[in-house]
């Protein structure tokens, strides 16, 4: 018998693209870069610089259309998980947590932990 079991609720990403952040973790650890985007389902970002691989391609293969790919050893930045990177505040220029925050007007803002300094990017909310 078949039941339609609730769903966990997935909880967006606290990074959003163009952020700078810290590599905690891996073969990468200590460099920072910029996101570049993230894939908030698998939990991951994409940093420029960072977790770059190769892949080998062969010739001929179409990549998303008719335009046809030179073969050979391709090389570009795989998604790191959401756990290894730290956001760099910009005010004390550190790694941080951060935390949430509701301003006056009813701006939902990132608060940096260390320097307590709001972060410049915020989200707007619906007005009740």
């Amino acid at each position: 018998m078949l039941t339609n079991r609730p769903r966990p609720r997935r909880r967006l990403l606290d990074i959003a693209p163009g952020d700078t952040v810290l590599v905690i973790a891996g073969r990468d650890r200590g460099k920072t870069g910029e996101v570049l985007r993230t894939l908030p389902r698998e939990r991951k970002i994409v940093v420029r610089g960072i977790n770059v691989v190769k892949r080998h391609t062969k010739p001929g293969r179409s990549a998303g259309g008719t335009r046809a790919i030179q073969g050979g050893i391709v090389d570009f930045e795989a998604p790191l998980d959401y756990s290894n990177v730290m956001l760099l505040c910009p005010a004390c220029n550190r790694p941080t947590r951060i935390k949430h925050v509701v301003l006056e007007n009813g701006i939902k803002a990132l608060e940096c932990r260390r320097c307590g300094e709001p972060y410049e990017r915020t989200r707007r909310t619906e007005q009740q």
